[in-house]
């Protein structure tokens, strides 16, 4: 039974959780209000946004939605950079960080926290050091084009080459244009043949660059999980005659579904917010292939003094943040189990022990 609140309790709690509330809002709402309004006016970025701006309404949205022009196309162009990037990016992250999650976790493994430390050393590394790196390893005279000409082949100019590697496929065997349903319908301001080009060889790069920094930050997330995993079941399956990957798919991975969750959020929440390994390394160059929503919210404010547009970007990426995360929620969540397979399991059972 609750006994309540009693004497100074709530003084005191309140005297404790003052700091806190005061820096949240001193630090966060309030900026995020003043975004709000910023993105519904016409502040030029001079003194106060709230006495020296006047109401628009959507108008800075309308630009980069719905109105024809430069300000539409970057922001079509932004998302689809952003867009491959987060599709190639999150599933290679967290398969990854889940198999190197495995393989240390292993019992057997000698000097599991030396390789604990190697992999997770890339994420703790500057994100700037990680880019100036691999602008290095990347150019047209570096090590990995050096590696590509040692097996007999040729490296692409990595960071000077728009084309998109689908677009790149598709001309190697004589395609270089769409169809004209393709070509001639466009959203936010780009033909559909543009959205199907596929990430450039820039974006490529990065693409492995967020892959190589990412996965040993949660390498380690798994690996906390896998070890909550009760072994009891495992055990339990190698006796029913389970093999590795049966035991992993049908006992481990259904136990990891609420870190698969963290997991996948976090990494869409990065993706779509990348923004140091553009402004760093490509400044969204070739020929704006590597500008994400981010990047192109900070260069229409700070540099084309477009503060509402900036700030209507924002926003707009804060939205597709929220619906992908209800979107993967819903694709996880809890099932069920059927009759049907309850039947089944019940019948595979019976038959396994009358035949023992």
């Amino acid at each position: 039974m609750s006994r309540g609140i009693r004497g100074n309790e709530g003084r005191y709690g309140w005297a404790f959780t003052a700091p806190a509330i005061l820096i949240i809002g001193v630090f966060l709402v309030l900026p995020i209000l003043l975004a709000g309004w910023v993105s519904l006016s016409n502040w030029n970025g001079l003194g106060s946004p709230l006495g020296n701006s006047s109401f628009v309404g959507g108008e800075n949205y309308s630009k980069v939605l719905i109105e024809s022009g430069l300000a539409q196309r970057d922001f079509g162009t932004s998302i689809r950079n952003n867009l491959y990037y987060v599709l190639a990016v999150v599933p290679l992250q967290t398969a990854l960080a889940l198999f190197l999650a495995v393989q240390v976790n292993r019992r057997m493994l000698r000097g599991r926290g030396f390789f604990r430390t190697a992999f997770y050393f890339p994420s703790v590394t500057s994100s700037v050091a990680i880019t100036v790196l691999w602008l290095f390893l990347f150019s047209f005279a570096g090590p990995v084009n050096a590696l590509i000409a040692w097996f007999g082949g040729e490296g692409p100019n990595w960071f000077r080459e728009p084309t998109g590697i689908v677009h790149a496929a598709l001309a190697g065997i004589g395609v270089t244009s769409g169809p004209e349903f393709l070509t001639q319908n466009t959203a936010l301001g780009i033909s559909w043949w543009e959205w199907l080009a596929g990430p450039s060889v820039a974006m490529f790069a990065l693409i492995l660059m967020a892959v190589f920094t990412t996965s040993g930050t949660f390498m380690l997330l798994f690996i906390a999980a896998l070890q909550n995993v009760g072994y009891e079941l495992t055990e339990a399956a190698m006796v029913d005659g389970a093999n590795a990957w049966q035991r992993f798919w049908r006992i481990t991975l259904p136990q990891l579904r609420p870190t698969l969750f963290t997991v996948i959020t976090l990494g869409l929440i990065g993706c779509w917010q990348v923004f140091d390994q553009i402004y760093t390394g490509t400044k969204g160059d070739p020929a704006k292939t590597t500008m994400t929503p981010a990047y192109l919210s900070y260069t229409s404010a700070f540099r084309d003094s477009e503060w509402g547009v900036g700030a209507a970007i924002a926003f707009i990426l804060f939205l597709i943040i929220i619906v992908f995360t209800i979107f993967q929620r819903w694709v996880l969540r809890d099932r069920p189990v059927s009759r049907r397979r309850i039947r089944a399991y019940e019948s595979a059972t019976y038959r396994k022990g009358a035949t023992s």
